[in-house]
């Protein structure tokens, strides 16, 4: 057996290990909180306190055993998705936190080039001043200040919208900078339609003005309302985005609501040079 193959079997293994201890974490957290309720009905039934009773609901334990066995053939290793990047290195995030948005030093006359060398292979995203000064200016700032190294990218949709999401230190989709953005470009031709097209690089919010550091790569047309600062475009490594794609995402965590890549999609370095615009 190769030592590529063996890897992949090593990594699939892994995997299903952690999904099984998720599972038995699960019930126990099902059954103590089923004992909780319990016990707590005993002390308002007893105090007369009837209508509680509709907190009991139905039997989640034996929902996630059916939930369980339904997916078995998912969590079986000899049929998980492969997993097409490297493993990631020992390195973490540096997680600083800004107060104020960083001072405008970016040229708006040029162009600026940010290369994502993540464990599945380099991605190109040109990006556009002129269009979105604030969110370039920012992207310059924060990976000069290596803020997006040793970062997962946490999310990966593949039903209406079909994008990878990346940019969060703490790879739960709810950590920033510290600042916020304005939203810019909403009006471009391109995305007025309400569609992403395919190669779009945008950030992601929770809300009009609340960009971060968060943001998502297109790999096919994605229907969207404007809302959503287009910044860039991918000009190199689409075959990587899509090799991504390609492996599928997990089911959706109970706690973050995040489908995560089944690829291990980790940026080790992000680096930003500026290009004059030619002619």
């Amino acid at each position: 057996m190769s030592s590529k193959e063996q890897r992949r079997r090593e990594l699939a293994r892994a995997k299903w290990e952690r999904q099984q201890q998720r599972r038995v974490d699960r019930i126990r957290r099902n059954r103590r909180r089923n004992v909780i309720i319990a016990a707590a009905l005993v002390v308002l039934v007893a105090g007369g306190g009837f209508g509680a009773m509709k907190l009991l609901g139905g039997d989640d334990e034996t929902t996630d055993q059916a939930s369980d066995e339904q997916s078995e053939a998912t969590d079986d290793p000899s049929t998980a998705a492969e997993d097409p990047c490297e493993p990631a290195g020992d390195g973490f995030p540096v997680g600083k936190q800004w107060d104020e948005e960083p001072e405008m030093t970016v040229d708006t006359a040029a162009s600026y080039v940010m290369t994502l060398q993540t464990t599945c292979g380099d991605i190109e995203i040109t990006m556009d001043p002129a269009a979105a000064p604030h969110t370039v200016n920012s992207f310059d700032f924060l990976a000069g200040n290596n803020y997006f190294d040793s970062t997962v990218c946490h999310r990966l949709t593949d039903e209406g919208i079909f994008v990878l999401q990346c940019g969060d230190p703490e790879g739960t989709g709810q950590g920033g900078p510290g600042y916020s953005l304005p939203d810019e470009n909403l009006d471009a031709e391109e995305v007025a339609g309400g569609v992403y097209p395919k190669g779009t690089v945008a950030m992601a919010n929770s809300g009009p003005d609340t960009g971060g550091s968060q943001f998502f790569l297109v790999y096919e047309d994605s229907t969207l309302s404007a809302d959503y600062t287009p910044f860039g475009t991918i000009t190199g490594g689409m075959d990587v985005l899509e090799k991504i794609a390609a492996a599928g995402a997990t089911e959706a965590d109970p706690t973050t609501g995040n489908t995560a890549p089944n690829a291990t999609v980790v940026i080790n370095d992000a680096t930003v040079e500026r290009r004059e615009d030619e002619g």
